[in-house]
């Protein structure tokens, strides 16, 4: 890695409002949900990551769970910093004689205020880093996708994470627009919990939902593989006693299809904002998809329908955005006007 010496340790951190993601030696070593447990009475951290997610929806009073990001940004950063320097000691870093110095690499939304930004970079400062820079996510994602961004060649990306949608066209190394929206995986979730509240008359947690949307989400309803029917338990809404049902993925289309539609909007405001010359090209590169919500059943043929472009899901698209991240950090020189 650049600038590597016996004193400084590197590492890209995907910091995500539902997943933290950490790259060290050009391996993903840490893979956790971004979630806090904390005792009320004294402030003192419990848990994070998947032992937190564990207690999420099951506390008594005295403890309370925290996910530090909303929409893709700091919302509690006392949490954050705590969360974040919990994932570092993840790492395993070897430390000889001195603590080493650590250089972080951390991806962000496009679309985030200044403020936003000094917070992220406060958080990582607080939890032990020497120097912090920020790489924009659809740019992580472009390269963690294995596209050569460097290249005169318009590419548009959509990362579809926990709490933002990225929608970028990149060209030349830069975003030549981009479009962040606050409609995301999270609003799934809230739409099925809504949806089986309003016709299921049945409570559930935001656990629960996103398993229905693993199970079976889909954003369209002609799947030629259609998963089996998913049992779900929650709390019958008229009695108060936990009761069991089925639901199928054709109920649970319609439950978020309203949230996919401001998705796909975004995506044509995208491509209306796009030069001529960059549209020539997406026509025949197409869209590629990255985050968790790429994972979604069906949405790549949905865009397709709705564009008329191919779309491509990338491999393992969860990483993306971190692989992106971790190639930057390892080729700092190469990439040092991407990252700021």
């Amino acid at each position: 890695m650049s600038g590597l010496n016996l004193f400084t340790k590197e590492i890209a951190i995907d910091l995500g409002t539902a997943n933290t993601l950490i790259i060290y030696n050009d391996q993903v070593v840490v893979d956790e949900p971004s979630i806090v447990a904390i005792e009320q009475n004294t402030g003192k951290i419990l848990a994070v990551g998947k032992r937190a997610l564990m207690m999420h929806g099951r506390t008594h009073e005295n403890i309370k769970t925290i996910r530090p990001l909303r929409d893709g940004v700091i919302a509690d950063f006392q949490s954050a910093e705590h969360m974040i320097r919990e994932f570092i000691k993840m790492v395993h870093i070897k430390r000889g004689l001195f603590s080493p110095a650590l250089k972080m690499v951390i991806c962000i939304p496009s679309g985030i205020t200044d403020v936003e930004e000094r917070a992220v970079k406060d958080s990582a400062e607080q939890a032990g880093a020497r120097e912090v820079k920020l790489i924009h996510e659809p740019m992580a994602a472009a390269i963690g996708i294995g596209i050569d961004v460097l290249e005169p060649t318009g590419n548009m990306i959509v990362d579809i994470g926990g709490g933002t949608s990225e929608i970028a066209v990149i060209s030349l190394g830069g975003i030549v627009n981009n479009t962040s929206i606050r409609t995301a995986g999270d609003d799934l979730n809230a739409d099925i919990v809504e949806y089986m509240r309003i016709e299921h008359k049945i409570s559930i947690g935001d656990r629960t939902a996103e398993n229905i949307k693993i199970e079976v989400g889909a954003a369209i309803k002609d799947l030629e593989v259609p998963p089996e029917d998913y049992e779900v338990h929650g709390r019958d809404m008229m009695t108060g006693i936990p009761r069991a049902i089925k639901v199928n993925y054709s109920e649970i289309s319609d439950a978020i299809s309203k949230s996919i539609s401001k998705i796909e909007t975004a995506i044509l405001n995208a491509l209306e904002k796009t030069p001529p010359e960059l549209s020539a090209d997406i026509y025949r590169t197409g869209i590629y998809l990255a985050g968790g919500g790429s994972l979604l059943r069906g949405l790549d043929k949905r865009i397709s329908r709705m564009t008329k472009l191919p779309v491509h899901v990338a491999d393992d698209p969860l990483r993306a955005v971190a692989r992106g991240t971790g190639i930057a950090l390892k080729n700092f020189n190469k990439f040092t006007f991407l990252i700021k």
